[in-house]
């Protein structure tokens, strides 16, 4: 599993501007020493059948975050120490300017969910792996000092938040040690919210899923952590649209994709999909997304088939950006001509970019966010 980490890391390298923005080929040396130094840490990494102290990447510890939120509930802070009293004000500093007394515990998980995504920014090194802003961006205070976080922060300062306001919250960890998320309870029901994944465009893409639906970007200990069967709670589900049969996604998607700033969108259907037509509704998505995914300058489409608590099924598409703006002008032209060589032997089909350093094609994968 390392191996594979790590020789997906060195790929990224080649072509990291496809997202998180170009690396200038200077600073390539610096980066691989981190990587070697990320390696040899990560190798000293277990998966553990616990929530907290658990080391991802090699470098961010997940501690609990229970004498915080305990001591905002009852009002005594003398156990905690002045980091802690310091991280408590500013946490009930955001609870006070987000959270009103109407609000359900739907609204509340949300309310922090939006604050998360938009106000905090995703560390700025290449990858979770190979951070820039230093150990405290994967612990509350430094989150909510700088509004600066890698996945442990965001995951711990989520946690944090909603256990002050009692509701039930896990943190989760990837088995293989890269990623963090969240686990709330909402209604007896589990869902799954990685607030990192959607960091700086709050679309929900991610946001109260299911195992089912969580498992196809994510991999965790289902033994351990509860399971996630809710459906109730997400926000795809919630604010579906319903359109008459298979024949009609066409129509939805064209019609939802043309609109600006629109992160998702969903489906269900009046003709319920049946054992016969599950093949034709793939093959209308998958040939829709492919169209899409070759004509689009500044995006990228996902689908997503899942069902409602009745059983039938739910069509979601999610819209992804990346910087169309970047032209990748200070890799110099021989470096580029390299690098297009190296992924043109074993990807044939590749479109390098134009004369004016432009993107041709570039295909953008959220696992390499973090």
């Amino acid at each position: 599993m390392f191996n594979k980490v790590i020789s997906v890391i060195l790929v990224i390298l080649v072509a990291a501007g496809v997202a998180l923005g170009a690396v200038n080929y200077i600073e390539q040396g610096k980066i691989k020493e981190k990587v070697d130094m990320v390696a040899e840490k990560y190798d000293e990494g277990e998966d553990k059948p616990q929530e907290d102290d658990i080391i991802i990447a090699g470098e961010y510890k997940i501690e609990s975050t229970l004498p915080i939120s305990e001591a905002y509930k009852s009002g005594d802070t003398s156990a905690l120490s002045d980091r802690e009293k310091e991280t408590l004000d500013m946490a009930k500093a955001v609870l006070d300017k987000i959270i009103t007394k109407e609000m359900t515990d739907f609204d509340k998980e949300a309310a922090v969910y939006k604050y998360l995504t938009k106000e905090m920014k995703f560390d700025s090194g290449l990858l979770t792996v190979i951070p820039t802003s230093g150990e405290d961006s994967g612990n509350p205070y430094g989150v909510l000092k700088t509004h600066t976080a890698v996945c442990v922060g965001y995951a711990t300062t989520f946690r944090l938040l909603l256990q002050m306001m009692d509701i039930e919250c896990m943190v989760v960890h990837s088995t293989d040690l890269t990623h963090s998320w969240d686990l709330i309870k909402l209604d007896g029901q589990w869902y799954h919210t990685d607030c990192y994944s959607d960091s700086e465009t709050g679309d929900f893409a991610n946001f109260n899923m299911n195992d089912a639906m969580c498992s196809q970007n994510h991999v965790w200990n289902t033994d351990f952590f509860p399971k996630a069967e809710g459906t109730k709670y997400n926000y795809a589900i919630m604010n579906k649209q319903v359109i008459e049969n298979i024949f009609a996604i066409p129509q939805f998607i064209s019609e939802n994709a043309d609109e600006e700033n629109k992160g998702g969108f969903s489906c269900s259907f009046k003709e319920k999909i049946g054992k016969d037509d599950e093949l034709t509704a793939k093959y209308i998505v998958e040939t829709i997304m492919n169209t899409l995914n070759n004509t689009s300058e500044d995006s990228y489409y996902e689908s997503l088939w899942t069902k409602d608590e009745n059983g039938d099924y739910i069509l979601c598409i999610f819209r992804r950006s990346f910087n169309g703006e970047e032209n990748y002008d200070s890799i110099p032209e021989d470096v580029r001509e390299s690098a297009d060589e190296a992924i043109a032997e074993y990807f044939p089909d590749f479109e390098n970019y134009g004369e004016d350093g432009t993107e041709k094609n570039i295909y953008y994968y959220t696992e390499a966010k973090g």
